[in-house]
């Protein structure tokens, strides 16, 4: 029995032939359609790794670099601050320096022994300032705030506060103003004499020369100047300049910054107005004249450069005027003006001690000779107040 075998058509063949092709076709499209696609994604994610590697490296160099800025921009701030610190300490050496060859030279200011005095350090000198006409209001300030006799020498030995009236010479050689002077001066041995001429319109350069005098002949932490027809509680005084004393450089007293008098006819003209720029200006702030104190370090500099001082008519300017440029410290400290009773007196009464007291109206108490008792009355500290006082 012959076996039956199945046959295809020789017609089918080109059929199957092409179908197969296309389904081959299908196949491998869709396979390297997927591959392709699968090799793009993972290209993509290689990129994107790539790319936060590169960001992340540059922000960590960015980060470094500006770590670096921040430290260099901080040992550049601590370097200039050792560097500034430097120029005050030498400047300081300098002053101390040149103050103490001024005073070691003499220059003609006080008498010297082989030309080597010995400057007394002490808390603050204070000059009052007076003139030939003067004697009752000199009288006056003795009887009511300022000590006498033992009890002013006292004071300087065991306060280290110096008072004197401050005044220089007439303009002829030992004239009867000199001699008179020269009494005075031995019967209360309270005078600091300056080689200076005196009168009104010399007070700037009056001034000058306190502050030069009293450099050369004490080593003081603050130097004083008042007008002898002002009231002032010594002890008051001394415990507020204490609170100041470890600043270097400290311009104390009542600030104020009042007009530019250009009219000749006025008080208080200013000769040189037109320095001070245009007409109704005022003044840059400085201390009132009846009272301000200063620091060491600021006398020194007027001892030093008092050569080269320039001198306004008004001495009050003119001691602002030489600060100006300098790194000093404006105190404004308004119990150093306070007015006469009642005013001096209520503050007194509600515990704040007045300073200094005067009158704004005359510049100084009113009629001083007759009336300073009556304020130092209603307005004074007490004499224990002095003694008692933590310098």
């Amino acid at each position: 029995m012959k076996s039956k075998t199945a046959k295809v058509s020789v017609k089918w063949i080109p059929i199957f032939s092409i179908s197969f092709f296309f389904i081959g076709m299908l196949f491998t499209n869709k396979f390297w359609g997927s591959l392709e696609s699968n090799n793009q994604l993972i290209t993509q994610q290689r990129r994107d790794q790539e790319l936060q590697i590169v960001s992340e490296d540059c922000n960590t160099k960015k980060k470094k670099e500006e770590d670096k800025d921040n430290d260099v921009m901080k040992e550049v701030y601590k370097t200039h601050e050792a560097i500034q610190g430097l120029d005050k300490s030498i400047s300081m050496l300098h002053m101390e320096l040149s103050a103490s060859r001024s005073a070691s030279r003499g220059d003609g200011l006080i008498p010297t022994a082989n030309q080597q005095p010995v400057r007394k350090k002490v808390f603050m000198v204070i000059g009052i300032n007076t003139a030939f006409s003067s004697r009752k209001r000199r009288d006056s300030v003795r009887e009511t705030w300022m000590p006498r006799g033992d009890k002013l020498r006292r004071l300087e030995e065991e306060k280290g506060i110096v008072v004197r009236f401050m005044i220089g010479h007439s303009a002829t050689s030992n004239s009867i103003l000199d001699r008179a002077l020269d009494s005075e001066e031995a019967q209360h041995k309270d005078f600091l004499r300056l080689e200076h001429v005196e009168g009104y319109h010399e007070l700037s350069a009056k001034t000058k020369f306190f502050f030069v005098t009293a450099v050369a002949k004490w080593d003081a932490d603050f130097y004083v100047k008042v007008d002898d027809d002002v009231h002032l509680n010594l002890g008051t005084f001394a415990a507020t300049l204490a609170r100041h004393r470890s600043k270097p450089r400290v311009y104390i007293g009542c600030m104020k910054s009042g007009p530019v008098l250009a009219q000749k006819s006025v008080k208080y003209h200013e000769p040189e107005y037109w320095k001070f720029g245009e007409e109704g200006n005022k003044y840059f702030r400085h201390a009132t004249g009846q009272i301000y104190a200063i620091s060491k370090d600021l006398a020194t500099y007027i001892s030093i450069n008092q050569h080269i001082l320039h001198k306004y008519a008004n001495e009050d300017v003119s001691l602002g005027s030489w600060f100006i440029g300098l790194e000093v410290e404006h105190i404004d400290e308004r119990n150093m003006c306070c007015g006469t009773p009642p005013d001096c007196e209520w503050k007194a009464q509600a515990g704040n001690v007045c300073i200094a007291s005067f009158d704004w109206s005359c510049s100084g108490i009113c009629k001083s000779v007759e009336k300073i008792k009556f304020v130092h009355e209603r307005c004074g500290e007490g004499e224990e107040a002095l003694w008692h006082a933590l310098l």
